[in-house]
């Protein structure tokens, strides 16, 4: 256990952040998830916006790396064209 205030405000400070983390990429996860498993082209174009839009705020706020953002989304969306093509 930290001895110092300063630690122990890092140490309060770091498990709100993972927390926060957490909740970010399980969102990620999910939504994912539920872009490969949309039925019709204009469900999955509109999860894709939104997947967008999330890896983007992760990438932004630091929870993941900007170049892993830019390759999920590639991704994603490469795979989304393959399946709906």
């Amino acid at each position: 256990m930290p001895l110092h205030r300063s630690a122990k405000k890092r140490m309060r400070q770091n498990e709100k952040r993972k927390l926060r983390n957490r909740m970010v990429k399980t969102r990620l996860r999910n939504l994912k998830k539920k872009a490969m498993s949309s039925e019709s082209p204009e469900e999955a174009r509109t999860l894709l916006r939104e997947a967008y839009r999330l890896y983007d705020r992760a990438a932004h706020k630091g929870t993941i790396h900007r170049n892993k953002a830019a390759r999920e989304k590639g991704r994603l969306a490469a795979a989304l064209n393959k399946k709906f093509s």
